[in-house]
């Protein structure tokens, strides 16, 4: 499969499992899962079909690792990153004491007044890396990495998740925490 298709329907997933399942009306279950079966037939009546082996394909390559299906490949889900009420069922877990968060040079004003707010998304996402911070900002503009002091957050009492794609979750990173 070339790369444009993979990306399209990685695009159209993101849209479909993270944001908006009503554009074609699919079903997902209180922690995200869909019908693969749901979803391809439903993806094909808005010109989108792709096959099982294109789906997999797709999961497999992300580079973000957006999407996870169950070991008989008959559901699936994204890993984090909706606008849409969904439970995860993550398990709270310690932070290591920095993680990373990209943002575009344009935001620090806001961000070092009112700290990092989740927004229309669930949960705020910190990188356990530079580099993946980097990609994440140059999204928005030209890229700041700011460190965020998650050990001493978690001694704060706040909580943070991990999800399947190594991602860590928050529900607010207050400015006393953030350094760039």
């Amino acid at each position: 499969m070339n790369e444009q298709h993979k990306k399209r329907i990685s695009k159209y997933l993101s849209l479909v499992l993270r944001h908006k399942p009503e554009v074609i009306g699919l079903n997902l279950d209180e922690n995200g899962w869909a019908d693969v079966e749901e979803l391809q037939e439903k993806c094909a009546k808005q010109n989108r079909a792709f096959t099982l082996e294109e789906l997999d394909e797709v999961v497999e390559t992300n580079d973000k690792k957006r999407f996870i299906l169950n070991e008989d490949k008959t559901r699936i889900r994204a890993n984090q990153g909706h606008s849409i009420d969904i439970d995860l069922a993550l398990k709270p877990q310690q932070p290591p004491e920095f993680l990373y968060h990209g943002t575009a040079e344009t935001n620090l004003a806001s961000i070092f007044e009112k700290g990092i707010e989740k927004r229309n998304r669930q949960h705020v996402h910190l990188s356990q890396d530079k580099e993946t911070a980097t990609k994440v900002g140059m999204r928005h503009g030209k890229p700041v990495i700011l460190t965020i002091e998650t050990g001493k957050m978690h001694e704060d009492g706040i909580v943070f998740y991990l999800s399947e794609n190594k991602v860590w979750l928050t529900d607010f990173v207050d400015a006393e925490y953030i350094s760039k």
